[in-house]
């Protein structure tokens, strides 16, 4: 139930729909003043959620800095690789990556530099209806093919959002019970509610951000042109800070 309700309620995190509405309820409603407030407020907010430069400093804000490789240990049993990076044709059988995908490049790079004895590929299917896609069985064979040995990949297919990954997980390292190291590695913005869910299950892990949206603080004059992709970021942050603290209420961290 918990799953389905969240992918139902994750639209209403997006500012692109808030913009919407008001605009429509500026049309529909009859008061001049009313529309005239609604038409001002919708602009202001296309505004704000558009510019770089805002979206980047409250990203900064959430995102977890970057580790030099030299700031980890020499070597991890696991490397725990969270998926979410891919949609799978199934009519050309071939996968298509998403920007979260970096998370996959830099676990096979710390893989070929020996940091990770084994890669654990954790997640099933995060799609309401497509059961079937198995997101980590799909990965695996990809490495395969990339040449990693098929016995250095464990996978896990049940779960379907950041806590089951956590719970199913555990059921198969049993972390309370072995003394294992881990890498934990997902994306930047991801990484503050991966971990929480991870430690809640009994892992002690350290962690790999990828995929930084903030990273160093620049000015251009670039920042400063309203764009439209920022309004899809936007989704993305507030999507996370408010699952963040929505497993915290319903004590999944």
């Amino acid at each position: 139930m918990f799953f389905i309700l969240s992918k139902v309620f994750q639209y209403i995190f997006s500012p692109v729909l808030w913009i919407i509405i008001l605009f429509l309820l500026a049309i529909i409603l009859k008061k001049p003043k009313t529309k005239k407030a609604l038409f001002i407020v919708g602009f202001s907010m296309l505004i704000f959620f558009s510019q770089p430069f805002i979206f980047y400093e409250f990203m900064r804000a959430w995102e977890i800095d970057a580790k030099f490789k030299s700031e980890l240990k020499e070597s991890y049993d696991y490397g725990i690789l969270l998926t979410g990076m891919i949609t799978y044709d199934s009519k050309y059988e071939r996968i298509n990556f998403k920007s979260s995908s970096d998370r996959l490049w830099q676990t096979m790079e710390l893989y070929k530099e020996g940091y990770l004895d084994k890669i654990f590929i954790v997640g099933g299917s995060g799609e309401v209806f497509n059961q079937e896609f198995k997101e980590s069985q799909i990965l695996k064979d990809y490495l395969i093919k990339l040449g990693i040995p098929e016995e250095d990949i464990l996978i896990e297919t049940n779960s379907r959002n950041t806590y089951e990954n956590a719970v199913e997980a555990a059921k198969i390292l049993k972390p309370k019970e072995n003394n294992h190291s881990y890498l934990l590695i997902t994306s930047a913005f991801h990484i503050r509610r991966s971990n929480a869910c991870f430690k809640k299950q009994g892992f002690e892990c350290d962690t790999y951000v990828t995929d930084r949206y903030a990273g160093k603080r620049k000015f251009t004059a670039d920042l400063l042109v309203p764009k439209a992709e920022i309004l899809d970021n936007w989704y993305l942050l507030i999507h996370e800070v408010s699952g963040y603290v929505i497993y915290w209420i319903t004590g999944k961290h």
